[in-house]
């Protein structure tokens, strides 16, 4: 299984290494995550595992959910996802996975839902050039033309033309962070560089898809 866990982005600081470098740091907190459950080809036609993460009320959990811990045997949790898996989980239901599993200096992915930043332009959106300012001109930062459309009575634009609409608020992946430090006491990542989402939004830290070929 490749190395995933679950946390809450708490914020940035700033580290100060041996030689007196400053390296800024974003701070996740990840208590233990427990196997719900582990998927294989012969009961779900793949292989898979979920894992859970954060304290949650019972009143706070739907009664479908609270069914699917109670059949697996575990205590609920607030965050769930699932991992798919080339083969079979080594991990047995009720085991844990703390940020030990990471080491100083490993190379990961992390996954966010990024800062919602309500309805933008097209230059603010989607880095558009914009119109000429003076002599005369109308269109500052207008969109302008949208192309070809569709053709026929039902005329509309083609879907996925870039125009101004709602911004952020996505599933933002950003890759090849380095983990600076592991406290293993206090459950904390420290990851160089900022990660999607605001402070305490949900994240998932992987190992990264993409690992140093150099130093092969």
């Amino acid at each position: 299984m490749a190395k995933t866990i679950l946390g809450i982005k708490l914020g940035m600081t700033q580290i100060f290494t041996e030689d007196g470098q400053v390296i800024p740091v974003t701070v996740v907190e990840s208590g233990n995550n427990v196997v719900i459950r582990n998927k294989t080809v012969d009961t779900d036609g793949y292989y898979g595992v979920q894992i859970g993460f954060g304290e949650v009320k019972e009143n706070k959990v739907t009664k479908p959910m609270k069914g699917h811990f109670e059949k697996c045997g575990v205590k609920p949790v607030k965050f769930i996802r699932e991992i798919r898996l080339a083969a079979e989980s080594e991990y047995k239901v009720g085991d844990t996975i703390g940020v030990d599993i990471f080491e100083n200096g490993e190379l990961v992915d992390v996954i966010g839902t990024s800062k919602g930043k309500g309805f933008a332009g097209g230059i603010k959106r989607h880095n558009f050039a914009r119109g000429p300012m003076g002599h005369g001109s109308k269109s500052h930062r207008e969109p302008g033309s949208t192309g070809a459309m569709m053709s026929g009575p039902g005329g509309r634009v083609i879907k996925g033309k870039k125009l101004p609409g709602r911004m952020g608020g996505t599933r933002t992946t950003v890759q090849r962070l380095t983990v600076v430090r592991v406290d293993a006491d206090r459950n904390l990542l420290l990851i160089k560089g900022a990660i999607p989402g605001p402070k305490k939004g949900f994240v998932i830290v992987r190992e990264t898809v993409k690992p140093d070929k150099r130093k092969k």
